[in-house]
C-alpha cells in the first residue's frame, strides 16, 4: 500500500496511492482525515511504526511501551518517541516512504516550518 498525506483546506488527508482513481473525482482513496498528524518511531533508528490521528497514536504508543517494559525491554520501551502537530506534509510523506527518516526529522524538529503554512508548493486543488 502506498500512502500519502496531502494538506487540503487546513487539513491533513491520507491518500491510499495504490487504488484506482476515481472516475467521478479523479481522487484516490481517502484514508485519514485530521487536523494533525502524529508519528511514533524509535528515536535511535528512525523506525517509523504507526502514524495518523494523535489520539490512536499516542494510544498506541502508551500500549506498546508498557508492553515493552513487562517484557523487560526498558530500553526499547524508552525508544519510542510520538511527534505530533501541524507538521510539513513532505517531511511527513518522506518519513513514510524512507526507512529511517524520522530521526532525521526529529533532529530537526525545531527548525522545521508550521506545517499548515501555505506555499505554492504543498497547496492542492
Amino acid at each position: 500500500m502506498a500512502l500519502q498525506y496531502q494538506l487540503k483546506e487546513g487539513n491533513y488527508h491520507l491518500y491510499d496511492l495504490s487504488t484506482p482513481a476515481s472516475k467521478v473525482t479523479g481522487e484516490r482513496k481517502l484514508r485519514l482525515m485530521t487536523d494533525t498528524v502524529a508519528l511514533a518511531f524509535d528515536a535511535s533508528s528512525g523506525l517509523l511504526h504507526e502514524h495518523g490521528s494523535p489520539t490512536r497514536i499516542h494510544s498506541w504508543a502508551s500500549g506498546a511501551r508498557r508492553r515493552l517494559r513487562a517484557a523487560g525491554a526498558l530500553d526499547s520501551a524508552n525508544d519510542i518517541v510520538v511527534v505530533s502537530g501541524p507538521l510539513p506534509v513532505d517531511e511527513i510523506n518522506k518519513c513514510l516512504q524512507i526507512n529511517g527518516y524520522c530521526r532525521s526529522m526529529f533532529r530537526r524538529l525545531s527548525s522545521l516550518p508550521h506545517g499548515k503554512m501555505v506555499t505554492s508548493r504543498y497547496t492542492t486543488q
